[in-house]
């Protein structure tokens, strides 16, 4: 991994208003760096933020507070220039939870995947611009027979392909993996997270890998942080977090983690979170290299 960061989250802070008098603090301070090259896992609960992290990443949402740095460069800033926010858009992608919303139903495989050359005018010539598609078609594990078929005629697994293979038509250098197994069955889920982990030694590109199966993070992730009620409370590298969880809550995640043992699922207790308080002082400290904890 570079010394530098590819990706900086600082102090970042996303409020959504409910109505006049009420208001949802979806993201809480969130903050931490990811370098080039790396798989960086996002854990946690349904409605911690994980989701909405993503989608500020790519500038879906105004920020409330805090900046996101790409390659030391403020995204975030309604300042940004033109030049920055196109090379942003064509170096930063995302891959949805759910394939059958993500493609439009309407177009063909072969548009779809070709989509982001016509929006960045790239590749005018329609059979240099197919013999694209083949070859990302082939990179993720399909062929040149599904290029006249639309999402419809094609499986679940196979859509996410098209996914993966339209997030990487434009060479990004960080790609945002939002959930991208959790609607598919378990046999497919191995075969994408394996198509993630050859692609990442084919291409040069980081992947900020978002889910809540923590076995699949534990396979593919080299660094994890773990979210809680809009905030990151432990980041460590993968072994180290797994094998010395120090917060509360991480050790509650992974308190539920199944093993492959009868007996010993069959005796589990299972922590609880219903207690676990964060004061709004708290910040993440390092307790031992490279391992933080919201303290």
């Amino acid at each position: 991994m570079d010394k530098l960061p590819q990706l900086s989250i600082r102090d970042y802070h996303q409020i959504f208003p409910v109505d006049t008098f009420h208001h949802v603090h979806a993201l809480d301070g969130v903050s931490f760096d990811m370098y080039a090259g790396e798989i960086f896992g996002l854990v946690g609960e349904s409605g911690c933020g994980k989701s909405t992290l993503a989608r500020a990443i790519m500038g879906m949402y105004k920020p409330s507070k805090g900046e996101i740095y790409y390659q030391n460069q403020c995204i975030t800033s309604p300042h940004i220039s033109r030049e920055l926010k196109k090379t942003v858009q064509r170096d930063m992608q995302i891959i949805f939870q759910d394939s059958s919303v993500a493609l439009n139903p309407r177009m063909s495989i072969e548009d779809c995947i070709a989509e982001p050359f016509a929006i960045h005018k790239l590749f005018p010539d329609k059979k240099e611009r197919r013999e694209q598609v083949v070859r990302l078609l082939n990179m993720v594990g399909l062929n040149s027979s599904l290029l006249e078929k639309i999402p419809a005629e094609i499986s679940g697994g196979q859509k996410q392909r098209v996914c993966i293979a339209r997030a990487l038509a434009l060479e990004p250098k960080i790609i945002i993996a939002d959930e991208p197994v959790s609607s598919l069955d378990v046999s497919i889920q191995a075969q994408i997270i394996n198509l993630f982990t050859k692609l990442r030694k084919e291409i040069n590109f980081s992947l900020l890998f978002i889910a809540h199966d923590l076995s699949m993070v534990q396979y593919l992730c080299d660094r994890v942080g773990v979210m809680y009620k809009g905030k990151i409370v432990e980041l460590a590298e993968t072994k180290t977090l797994f094998k010395s969880p120090l917060h509360p809550y991480t050790q509650m995640l992974l308190s539920a983690v199944p093993k492959p043992d009868p007996d010993t699922e069959k005796n589990k207790t299972f922590s609880t979170h219903i207690d676990i308080k964060i004061s709004k002082t708290a910040q993440l400290k390092e307790i031992t290299p490279n391992h933080f904890v919201l303290k």
